[in-house]
């Protein structure tokens, strides 16, 4: 995680130094806003509250070390949603409290507060409903798993009829390793529930929360030139076909001769994917999965399959379930990695 900590005292920035060694695996950064200056931080010479705008949209998470409040009135400005803010945390001075403001599931809070809490002796702070009464957490389980959330109104209401002792239904394409927790109901049963797949079915349910796995990689070829519009309409026609949900996709890839390709570029943002290139040398070194080769491709590209190859290549142990596709000067193909889900109870 990117996380951003700022202090507004010495004794701020020395707690600060001690945070950001708990944090070590985490690209971390002090900075500071005192009269004094303190080793090891950077200062913060305008507005907080621009330092605060900026952290809000470069960071993963922000750590406020002082008053609730003081943090409070910096990041109201900036709130959009649940999926689009950073994680938020406020530690008291002395190191006694940490407590999570923001974003305590999807952004990660909770779970930082907890790993800050127990390096630093700090008593953590948790005011999240499902937390406090050790529920199931639909929002919280996705971000784990790496999922798309379909309908954050959706996991609100099972989170408030959880919380009230009523049983949502669940129907999973995947196993559960050791089994749902008492709060789901395997059967589907119920007009409200949590519906696990990869396909583009909106669920079972009267009212479904759709939890996406990430699983597939696009590997794209395009002529030069070929705007975002095409590129995302010849990928809305096979995704259709193919019965795959286009919130399945964790990264588009191809050979860094497109690493320039503004369509290319445009649809891997907009479709909100990793964009990964490979070099000629990188996709030919692959091992023999029965690629589709082309001489054509290969005199101009240096490699015979440029679609499935770095497809392939950008998966994780995963395999092609789409092999080659062309259509006007553009080729898709398509890698499914295998989808293990995490223990939805502790």
């Amino acid at each position: 995680m990117r996380i951003r900590i700022i202090a507004f005292s010495r004794r701020g920035c020395e707690l600060a130094q001690k945070v950001r060694k708990a944090l070590k695996q985490h690209d971390c950064t002090i900075h500071s806003k005192t009269t004094a200056d303190v080793a090891g931080t950077e200062r913060v010479d305008g507005p907080v509250s621009i330092w605060t705008e900026n952290a809000f949209v470069s960071s993963d998470a922000i750590i406020f070390i002082g008053a609730v409040g003081i943090a409070v009135r910096y990041i109201a400005p900036f709130l959009k949603s649940k999926i689009k803010d950073p994680a938020v945390i406020c530690i008291d001075e002395k190191g006694c409290f940490v407590i999570p403001l923001l974003s305590g599931h999807i952004g990660g809070a909770n779970d930082l507060a907890k790993e800050i809490a127990e390096a630093t002796g700090a008593v953590r702070v948790v005011t999240t409903a499902t937390d406090i009464h050790g529920r199931f957490s639909a929002d919280s389980y996705a971000t784990k798993n790496g999922m798309h959330i379909g309908s954050m109104s959706a996991a609100k209401e099972i989170s408030a009829l959880i919380v009230d002792d009523r049983k949502v239904g669940l129907v999973s394409e995947f196993p559960i390793p050791g089994g749902p927790p008492p709060e789901l109901d395997l059967d589907g049963n119920g007009d409200v529930g949590i519906f696990i797949s990869y396909g583009r079915s909106k669920g079972p349910f009267k009212r479904t929360l759709k939890l996406t796995p990430r699983c597939h990689i696009l590997g794209v070829g395009c002529r030069k030139g070929t705007p975002c519009e095409k590129i995302e309409a010849f990928v809305k026609r096979v995704l259709e076909r193919e019965d795959i949900s286009a919130n399945s996709i964790r990264a588009v890839a191809s050979i860094d001769l497109k690493s320039s390709e503004e369509g290319l570029l445009e649809f891997s943002h907009k479709i909100k994917a990793d964009l990964v290139f490979f070099s000629s040398e990188e996709l030919s070194s692959l091992p023999d999965r029965g690629f589709t080769p082309s001489e054509r491709v290969k005199a101009v590209t240096g490699v015979d399959n440029v679609c499935e190859r770095a497809a392939f290549a950008a998966s994780k142990r995963g395999r092609i379930v789409v092999k080659k596709i062309s259509e006007d000067g553009m080729t898709l193909a398509i890698a499914r990695e295998p989808v293990r889900l995490g223990k939805m109870r502790e």
